[in-house]
């Protein structure tokens, strides 16, 4: 056992900073530039990967723990992953140290022209092209990143069809845009394992496909000739400068002729679709796989990427010259290649006709000084979240008074008597308790909508979010059973809450499955705002600020404390009247919470 501590690199800064997710766990195997921790200052996140590939011994940290430089992040047993060459590449079209198996396929190296005529050791042919046999492979669907689920909507071959590597055999789509899978392989369509309207996931089993010993072979080359014509592509668009037989010039010979066979069929097809090709490509509403230099397996761009990465790119149809990198000098790892794949199935279609159109870049520094402030990756979050809210649900908010005078002397009175118990009461918590006793009244308000459309989710439980205003950002953690339990236990669970969220101490399980929402700006001010709803719930209430006002008693003016109630709600599962009934319930129970015992 080779026993190695991993510390903290350089995050460009002294200062001390949160440790926001842990990615592996004790017992884990890690593969060098493998993302471990991901650390967050209060302007940007950063992953930081393994240097090394080996077992986790050991964690030395936990989510929610600060740590500057140098400090230990865990234990390594680096003896078995002695062999990682990912380590020391440089910044080029392709790895130095690209482990010798892989360099040989893609036959990017100095003597690539000389070692293409030369006759090649038996042990580095595989036995089936001697053979020439045919074999069965089942094709699972590759990675699709942090895509849970989605829908076949086309396949692209039947049984008995012949395809190319490369060649798309099936389309994906899911809530918004669409995504063409590739045939890893050349040869014949035995069986399909899956039919239009299914959903899959990653891995699932697509088809059996049937190869030949020469088949694989011509692959195999056609996927050398590949890297070759990227090497090219960049000598050509890059420094200007190749070398006689190496990376710059492409080489020659059959390995070539493969790679412009293999890379013929994706590049019509790209044209044939209208697709960009290059930089440009890549814009919302594209097929992800319809990038021109990503159909024929290369990158439109020098990129800094492992052969492992560039496998991932090539099954899944990414031209990695389009996906951001985040890893050390600029690298592009496994985990930038998931998060585009995300990006791309998310964004709108443009053939659908729903997309906004693209906003102009705007250089503001023409006008005058500015400053460019990164958004931290919960303010990324919650922006994603919210958008896709706002433009899917056809909001209405529903404002109403709540007279809260008796309400409030009550809360002042209880305070006292429970201040040796260390409960303070707030009108948050009354609101809560109201809201649960509402949502029981109208289960409607308590569902959500199914994503077809056609039936509603009723919930029996009542969890309610309470949205928490942190410096880093806006957060939602959930109480849960909201309905069963009494003021003072809402009450204090809503303080340790809310702790917690300020202290940046909130789990992934605090902030889910929620029922309903309450936005409170009480504290700060206001009159009414129109909150979004927290999508999959249909309804949200925002509190403003509580405000003494003349109320008609029928024979004088009164002075009542009266609570403003913003109502927001999905109007494809609620209508307007009952948007009304149900403030209209809630406000008589804020005015008499004794109404909450009958």
């Amino acid at each position: 056992m080779s026993k190695e501590t991993i510390r903290v690199p350089d995050v460009g800064s002294s200062d001390p900073v949160d440790v926001i997710e842990v990615s592996v766990k004790k017992g884990d195997s890690v593969e060098a530039e493998d993302t471990i921790v991901v650390l967050e200052s209060d302007k940007a996140s950063v992953e930081v990967p393994c240097p090394k590939a080996g077992t986790v011994l050991e964690l030395l940290v936990k989510a929610g723990d600060r740590v500057k430089e140098g400090d230990p992040l865990l234990e390594l047993d680096t003896e078995a992953g002695d062999g990682g060459a990912e380590d020391d590449q440089s910044s080029g079209d392709e790895p130095k140290n690209e482990p010798a198996a892989e360099k040989a396929q893609s036959g990017d190296n100095e003597q690539g022209g000389k070692e293409e005529k030369a006759e090649p050791k038996a042990d580095e042919k595989p036995a089936k092209k001697e053979s020439g046999g045919t074999r069965e492979q089942t094709i699972p669907a590759p990675d699709l990143g942090d895509i849970d689920e989605a829908e076949i909507i086309e396949l692209s071959v039947s049984e008995g069809d012949t395809v190319e590597a490369e060649q798309t055999i099936l389309v994906l789509e899911s809530d918004k845009a669409s995504l063409e899978i590739p045939s890893p392989a050349a040869g014949t369509v035995k069986k399909l394992l899956v039919k239009t309207g299914d959903k899959i996931t990653s891995g699932t089993e697509l088809m059996v496909l049937e190869t030949t010993g020469g088949g694989e072979e011509t692959a195999d080359e056609a996927t050398a000739g590949e890297d070759k014509s990227a090497g090219k592509q960049s000598g050509e668009s890059g420094s200007g400068e190749s070398k006689p037989g190496g990376s710059g010039s492409g080489g020659s010979g059959p390995a070539r002729e493969a790679s412009e066979k293999a890379s013929q069929p994706s590049e019509t097809s790209a044209q044939d679709s209208g697709a960009g090709v290059g930089k440009d490509s890549g814009g919302i509403g594209e097929h992800p796989a319809k990038s021109g230099a990503a159909a024929a397996g290369r990158p439109s761009r020098n990129v800094h990427a492992g052969p492992a990465v560039r496998k991932l790119a090539r099954e899944t149809g990414v031209d990695l010259g389009a996906v951001p990198p985040s890893g050390p000098k600029d690298r592009i790892l496994k985990e930038d290649v998931h998060a585009h794949i995300k990006q791309r199935m998310e964004q709108p279609a443009a053939a659908g006709g729903g997309g906004a159109p693209d906003l102009p870049e705007i250089d503001f520094s023409e006008f005058g000084p500015v400053e460019r402030d990164e958004l931290n990756k919960l303010r990324k979050v919650a922006a994603r979240n919210l958008h896709r809210s706002w433009v899917t649900i056809p909001h209405v908010t529903q404002f109403d008074e709540a007279d809260i005078t008796e309400l409030e002397a009550f809360r002042k009175s209880q305070n006292k008597a429970l201040e040796k118990e260390g409960v303070k009461l707030t009108m948050l918590a009354f609101l809560v308790q109201a809201c649960a006793r509402a949502l029981r009244q109208f289960p409607r308000v308590n569902s959500s909508l199914e994503p077809s459309g056609e039936a509603l989710i009723l919930k029996d439980y009542v969890h309610i979010g309470i949205a928490v205003d942190t410096p880093n950002g806006l957060v939602v953690p959930v109480l849960r059973d909201a309905d069963k339990k009494g003021l003072s236990q809402i009450a204090t669970e809503i303080g340790e809450l809310a702790a917690k969220a300020r202290d940046r101490k909130l789990s992934p399980a605090d902030m889910k499955g929620a029922t309903f929402s309450i936005s409170s700006l009480g504290g700060i001010g206001g009159t009414a705002f129109t909150p979004i709803v927290n999508w999959p719930e249909v309804a949200i209430l925002g509190v403003s600020r509580s405000d003494t006002k003349p109320v008609w008693d029928g024979n004088a003016f009164q002075p009542r404390l009266m609570l403003p109630l913003s109502f927001s709600y999905d109007h494809r599962v609620i209508d307007g009247a009952d948007a009304a009934r149900f403030t209209t319930y809630l406000s008589g129970l804020l005015g008499d919470m004794r109404r909450a015992l009958l």
